[in-house]
């Protein structure tokens, strides 16, 4: 037998690694309890916000644990707070996906996307009649989107290229608008001569009226391209990471209420993708200089 102090040792040691183990398991399940989600903020905040409410309650009853949609100010806060576990999950275009991917030292992955982000595009509008083609920019100003967009800078930098013309020297002034919805009010509004932006944007915003294509149209369309994704870590839970993909791919357009969903992200359906996917936009940043 132990000695009686040596046994109450013992029992103490024991009952203390008990109570470590608890606490430790009661903050991991407390840490997986919310799922923390943003967006780029290629559109305002509130729209942002107002798209992602119904898929947020959606993911809420797939995942048995509390989803929080956080906007933030810029692409490069999306990337950082994605990275430094501020958040779990985040709707990247395809160059912030590959910054956060470069960044992260390859920790970072995506999930699925929309069918419809397989040959994205980006359009190239203007109110100017005499503008029709890549090459009648030279001389003009322009308004991109976010300096770190995919489909309203780095893209139509890279076709502009193609076409033989430096948008930093060829063009007589050149502005970032922030937003794509920001770029058609800046051409709208006569700010700027022409400028390119997310076609999907663009087909919403004609959609609802909140344009007048007689007053501003599309004179370029981009080949399409691989942009939009979810990611998220590579330490991501396994069995949530399943969860979330299997929860995106089971969304049916057939199902009134995922129709709902899938509207509103502008997705006929979610599929899944690779890193291996975006290898062309990060070949396009490093040639456009933008990825060092």
């Amino acid at each position: 037998m132990l000695p009686l102090s040596l046994s109450k040792i013992l029992k103490t040691l024991l009952s203390t690694a008990l109570a470590s183990a608890l606490l430790l398991s009661s903050g991991l399940s407390q840490a997986q309890q919310v799922l923390r989600v943003s967006a780029i903020p290629d559109e305002a905040p509130t729209e942002l916000q107002r798209k992602f409410k119904p898929l947020g309650d959606y993911l809420e009853k797939k995942l048995g644990m509390k989803v929080e949609f956080t906007p933030v100010t810029d692409y490069a806060t999306s990337v950082e707070s994605l990275i430094n576990n501020k958040l779990d999950m985040v709707w990247f275009g395809g160059f912030t996906f590959i910054q956060a991917k470069v960044r992260s030292n390859n920790q970072v992955v995506p999930l699925v996307q929309r069918a419809e982000d397989k040959v994205f595009k980006s359009v190239f509008i203007t109110t100017d009649k005499n503008i029709t083609k890549l090459e009648d920019l030279k001389g003009k100003t322009f308004a991109f989107g976010s300096e770190s967009s995919t489909s309203g800078h780095l893209m139509p930098r890279s076709y502009l290229l193609a076409a033989k013309i430096n948008p930093d020297t060829d063009l007589k002034r050149i502005a970032f608008s922030g937003a794509h919805d920001a770029t058609v009010a800046a051409v709208s509004g006569g700010k700027v001569d022409a400028g390119a932006l997310n076609i999907s944007v663009w087909e919403k915003l004609v959609a609802s009226g909140k344009v007048d294509t007689k007053v501003v149209h599309v004179f370029y369309t981009t080949p399409g391209y691989y942009d939009y994704n979810w990611s998220v870590r590579a330490d991501m839970n396994p069995v949530t990471r399943k969860k979330l993909t299997d929860a995106f791919l089971a969304l049916d357009a057939k199902n009134p209420a995922d129709k709902v969903i899938l509207d509103l992200q502008r997705a006929s359906k979610f599929i899944p993708t690779k890193a291996e996917n975006y290898a062309a936009i990060e070949a396009a940043a490093r040639n456009a200089g933008l990825l060092k």
